[in-house]
This record gives structure tokens, sequence and C-alpha cells, in this order.
């Protein structure tokens, strides 16, 4: 997410969906607000994992039920995390139709568990195409102008998967769609195994390591 804004409000998410399901699901990373600690606080992702499927039950206390107001289950964790750092979020059955999220700091190793939900017995694997997208969820609701759209900039890159068979993932080119189409300053680059996407009008901070403040650990430092 380097380029983003350290404030609450993009969505980098990927979208994806279930055999013998209807309802989709996402992950995705969230921009926040710095921490205060320090003269210019430390940065905080959010990782979230939700699925839309009605039925889809959840134990874990990082999970909630409902999506959007909708039916479902939704996860999250608040973490330390450096905006210039690549993270992948790990989506992996454990077990039946109960499915586990866990994003990755591919520079440390470093992970933090988003959260567990179960989907009805219909259930079966994940599908092989979906959609990605970016939202800046502020404008979900209410009038907005396009020229008031803060700036962006995120790289997002192939998925991938350990199933035997399943292939090797593609990203497709992004593109404009829905509010704002060709006046939101919207462009992207091709970059080895993903785009490099940008919109908006406002500069983000300047990017600003915190790999020296996490501590030595397995894990992300959770919120």
């Amino acid at each position: 997410m380097e380029g983003a804004t350290h404030k609450e409000g993009y969505f980098f998410a990927q979208q994806f969906s279930f055999q013998g399901l209807h309802s989709e699901s996402v992950c995705g990373l969230k921009t926040q607000a710095n921490r205060s600690n320090g003269p210019e606080g430390r940065s905080v992702v959010r990782a979230v994992f939700s699925t839309y499927q009605p039925g889809a039950t959840t134990e874990d206390n990082q999970c909630h039920d409902g999506v959007d107001g909708g039916p479902g289950v939704t996860c999250t964790v608040d973490f330390y995390g450096d905006y210039v750092a690549i993270y992948n979020i790990v989506i992996e059955n454990v077990g039946g139709t109960t499915w586990k999220a866990t994003a990755i700091n591919t520079s440390t190793g470093k992970d933090a568990h988003i959260g567990t939900w179960t989907l009805p017995s219909s259930a079966g694997g994940i599908t092989s195409k979906q959609y990605g997208f970016i939202e800046y969820t502020p404008w979900n609701s209410g009038r907005h102008l396009c020229d008031n759209l803060p700036r962006t900039a995120a790289t997002m890159y192939n998925p991938s998967s350990r199933t035997p068979g399943a292939g090797t993932g593609i990203l497709n080119p992004p593109y404009e769609y829905l509010d704002c189409v060709k006046i939101m300053r919207f462009s992207t680059q091709k970059v080895p195994n993903g785009y490099h996407i940008q919109c908006g009008f406002h500069s983000a901070p300047s990017r600003r390591s915190e790999a020296l403040m996490l501590p030595d650990a397995a894990e992300e430092e959770t919120v």
C-alpha cells in the first residue's frame, strides 16, 4: 500500500467464491489512521476476511455476524504494519467447510490471524474466477465530489494456490467503473506478477518504514 494515505477509508480487496454457493466472500487490507506513539504515530493496517453467505457461522472472537448490514460473517484484525511491505492474505481450509485467513508480511515473515468462519455444508472449494476492487468506503453513503477523492496507490499481485491442480493465478488489467470514471486520475502500470494502481487527487504522507518498531516475534503486533 505504498503511496496510500494513512487515514481510514480505502479498501484494497479481492473477492472469491465457493463451489455450490451463490454469495461472494472477500479479503483485503484497509488503510487506517496512525496510532499515537512518537511524533507521527505508528502506521496501522486493518486486514479483512468476510463472507456474504447466509448461514455462515463463527466462534472466532475476531469475527461477528453480518456484512454491510446483511447476512454473513466479518472478521478483522488491526496491526502495526509498514505500508511499504507486501502482504499476502492466506486463506486455508482447516476442516470440513471451515476456512481461516492470515495476513503475512512477506518482508519479515510475521503474521496476524484475521479470523475463521464456517460455511454451509453445501460449500465446496474456492472457484477459479472472481474480481478484485479498490473502494473508498466513505462514499458508500451520501453525496460526494469526484475531485475530493483522496490520492491513493497500491500494488496488487496475482493470486496463487498450493492446491494440487489449481494452476497459476492471473490478475487481469485493472479498469475504472461506477462513479467518476475518467475524472479521478486513475492510472495503472504492469509490474512483475501484478499491477500498480493509482487514483485520486491529494498526496499521501511520505513513506516511513516501521520495520524497527515491530517486536521480535513470529506474529505482527496487533493494536
